[in-house]
């Protein structure tokens, strides 16, 4: 016989698992924040933003592709040599489905790169180009 607070564990496990995020629940998120409907959102704009060079701490210029790759399905290197997983969900399916992690990291890098957050618009022009990469 399965104890009540087993039944309460394994109903709030399965409820977690059923709420899981996707990619696509994430741009829908991230376009609300944004105040736009999600074809608004543009993979070309989410491109530009990976590509896009900036200047770094140490004087040089840097991008999303300068540790993640020129090749978002590829695994990449952190400064520090560290493997990073690929970024598009093709070659990652464990990628944006994690609303914190992903609240994270778009803090952390947005930060690195840009000087700055990312505002919604950007986070979901970028989730929008990383997912339709095949």
């Amino acid at each position: 016989m399965i104890k009540p607070l087993a039944l309460t564990m394994l109903a709030l496990m399965s409820a977690s698992v059923a709420a899981a995020d996707t990619p696509a629940t994430l741009m829908a998120h991230f376009a609300q924040q944004a105040g736009s409907p999600v074809l608004a959102l543009s993979a070309a704009r989410g491109e530009t933003l990976y590509r896009s060079e900036h200047p770094g701490h140490a004087g040089t210029s840097v991008s999303c592709a300068s540790c993640h790759t020129a090749n978002p399905k590829q695994p990449g290197r952190t400064r520090v040599n560290k493997r990073i997983e690929p970024l598009a969900p093709a070659a990652n399916p464990q990628r944006f489905t994690d609303a914190a992690k992903v609240e994270k990291w778009f803090r952390r890098n947005c930060q690195d790169v840009l000087q700055r957050e990312c505002n919604a618009q950007e986070k979901g022009d970028f989730i929008a180009w990383l997912s339709q990469l095949k």
